[in-house]
């Protein structure tokens, strides 16, 4: 992939592979642990993660990592709904190491994201971002998102609740990004 600046010579968006499952926890585990922009504190265990990337791999649910070095440094991916009447429908998730923060990145990590969805059949993508996070809010806007609803107390981190935004982006309605 072509670097958009110096800055990000290097740096790699692809799908998540069995390789990338230590350094996605851990890039994970980084980002919980600022309590600022991610419901969980801290990453689930390794164990848990290994099979939850698997299944997502097996399901072939969108996941994707940027790299630098071989190391993650962010990802994006998209749950599908288990439900059957509602398996049009996918959660997503993104995070970006602070260093790699304001570069670019993450619009084009949803922005692949996104395709990998589109061409997997999915007619919805969901999302709640805390309200707080007015750089995610700007990017989801941007990519098509649209806000659905406050979700009131939707987290407590050391004893503050935190309103999330409930977004979504239908790709049906969705006009060029």
């Amino acid at each position: 992939m072509d670097a958009a600046s110096s800055d990000t010579s290097g740096i790699r968006i692809e799908p998540i592979a069995a390789v990338h499952i230590d350094s996605f926890h851990h890039a994970l585990d980084v980002v919980a642990r600022e309590k600022k922009y991610l419901s969980m504190l801290e990453a689930t265990p390794l164990p848990q993660m290994r099979e939850f990337v698997m299944g997502m791999i097996a399901k072939g649910n969108p996941q994707f990592v940027v790299t630098a070095e071989n190391q993650v440094v962010g990802w994006c991916d998209i749950s599908r709904h288990f439900f059957p009447s509602h398996a049009h429908r996918g959660k997503l998730g993104m995070g970006i190491l602070p260093a790699y923060r304001g570069k670019g990145l993450g619009r084009r990590l949803i922005e692949t994201t996104l395709r990998a969805a589109q061409d997997a059949d999915f007619a919805r993508v969901e999302l709640d971002v805390h309200e707080d996070n007015a750089r995610a809010i700007a990017l989801y806007e941007k990519m098509g998102f649209a806000r659905e609803g406050i979700v009131r107390r939707a987290a407590r981190i050391d004893g503050r609740f935190i309103d999330a935004i409930s977004m979504a982006l239908l790709f049906d309605e969705r006009g060029a990004a």
